[in-house]
């Protein structure tokens, strides 16, 4: 029987069925196979699988509760080049607040000359710890224990610093003394012999010192006065500052604290009211340590936003109860500071505070109060421009910005390779958070960066010019 050709074409070749079907088959399960890897990167959105929507989710690394946690650097870093290449179009960093000028200013005693090894450990006298950072990885010689656990979260915060911006800061050297009054004083370095003074980090400084400004352990928690990092208590307070309307809030100025620790704190309380005065305050002494054995019941922070005027004054040195005033949307009457932190340089007079006198401090408190009963919008409005400040400024992703900028400018003066001593330890989360326990992991495990900046670093802002700077500083001192 003669066979058609058709029928013979039949024959030796595949039925195209079976192409589609192969085909189906592979693509579905390359759809699965990537599906699982962005799922496992954290970019695959499985509920909107039908869509098969590909967003940037957060990578969520978990806290180091149980100690079993792997290094998490690799995923990270791949997940940041990740969200790099899904957002090529990302707009530009806006410029940095204005308060990041002074970096410049603190770094300027090396512009000229770098900085030496030798200057490096010249600061070791007074400093509680040494930073290296070396490809990524943060290494410290520890010489002494500080106050409570500062320096543990100081440590804890450039670990979050390391995380929020993976694999873009450079190698670096530093000493970090986290004791309360700067100790490197620009006189003892104005002569020819001894001109190279000693880069020395620590919270704050004075006009007559040297030392580095650098951002203080609460913004990651303090846990023994049960205040919790940052983020948390910024949210806290902005729910305390609803609860009470500006007009309806008590029309005295309030503060609350330790008298003990400054003799200008203790004149302080001599402003408060008595039958025979009327200061226009209500002041009260916080006793620490009842509040630790009654569970801080009435230290709060976010119940204390119900004055319309609340006082900030220094204590021993610049006082960490500065930003959680300044967030309660309050008039902060501030008294005159020796002691400046590294984001109170940004803030100006009547703008964003009310400036008390510190050597008549009772007659400048009352004529502030008075002042603003009888100009009620305008105080509301110095008030809330303050709190704005703090809140838009001042909040976790600028602080990190400022580290992130200081640190780099640092590095950048730096005139040796950097090398790890041989007696420093790597930190990491897993070392520092399985020791702490209590209040103090659980305020680690809140301010745990969990997944690297989606955001680039703001643009750093030039240094002031001579004359601007000379501008800003005369306003502030009048």
């Amino acid at each position: 029987m003669k066979t058609n050709n058709n029928d013979e074409q039949r024959k030796t070749l595949p039925f195209p069925g079976k192409y589609i079907l192969k085909s189906t088959v592979f693509i579905v399960a390359s759809l699965f196979i990537s599906a699982a890897l962005l799922g496992f990167l954290g970019y695959l959105n499985f509920n909107a699988f039908a869509g098969f929507k590909l967003i940037p989710k957060r990578f969520k690394p978990r806290f180091p509760y149980q100690c079993d946690v792997q290094d998490q650097t690799h995923q990270i870093l791949f997940s940041q080049n990740l969200i790099s290449r899904l957002h090529p179009n990302r707009s530009q960093p806006s410029s940095c607040p204005s308060y990041f000028r002074w970096i410049h200013e603190d770094l300027r005693p090396w512009k000229e000359t770098g900085i030496t090894r030798d200057m490096v450990e010249k600061a070791s006298k007074t400093a509680h710890f040494r930073l290296v950072i070396h490809h990524g990885k943060a290494y410290v010689k520890r010489y002494r224990k500080s106050i409570q656990t500062r320096d543990d979260f100081t440590l804890w915060g450039i670990l979050q610093l390391l995380r929020w911006y993976p694999g873009r800061l450079p190698d670096l050297d530093l000493m970090f003394d986290a004791d309360d009054r700067p100790v490197v004083r620009s006189d003892d370095y104005t002569g020819q012999q001894n001109k190279d003074p000693p880069p020395l980090f620590r919270y704050c400084s004075d006009d007559a010192s040297l030392d580095i400004v650098f951002p203080d352990w609460s913004f990651w928690g303090w846990a023994e006065v049960n205040i919790k990092p940052w983020g948390k208590s910024l949210e806290a307070i902005q729910e305390g500052n609803n609860i009470t309307q500006w007009k309806d809030r008590v029309a005295y100025a309030y503060w609350r604290g330790n008298p003990y620790l400054d003799p200008t704190r203790g004149d302080l309380l001599k402003c408060n009211v008595s039958e025979n005065e009327e200061w226009n305050t209500r002041l009260y002494v916080q006793d620490w340590d009842k509040e630790t054995k009654e569970g801080f019941k009435n230290s709060n922070l976010e119940n204390q936003c119900t004055h319309r005027y609340k006082i900030y004054i220094e204590g021993w040195a610049w006082s960490v109860s500065e930003k959680y005033i300044m967030a309660c949307d309050s008039m902060t009457l501030y008294v005159k500071p020796r002691f400046y932190d590294f984001y109170i340089r940004g803030m100006m007079p009547l703008q964003h505070y009310w400036p008390i006198r510190d050597d008549s401090k009772c007659t400048s408190l009352k004529f502030a109060v008075h002042w603003g009963n009888t100009h009620v919008d305008k105080a509301r409005e110095i008030g809330e421009l303050g709190s704005r400040f703090i809140r838009e400024e001042v909040n976790m992703k600028y602080v990190y910005d400022y580290m992130f900028h200081l640190l780099n400018e640092y590095a950048k003066l730096l005139k040796f390779k950097v090398k790890i001593p041989s007696d420093a330890e790597e930190i990491t989360p897993e070392s520092l958070g399985c020791a702490a326990t209590e209040r103090w992991r659980d305020f680690m495990a809140e301010s745990m960066v969990m997944s690297p900046s989606e955001e680039f670093p703001c643009e750093m802002v030039p240094p002031y010019d001579r004359l601007a700077l000379k501008e800003v500083i005369e306003r502030k001192a009048n």
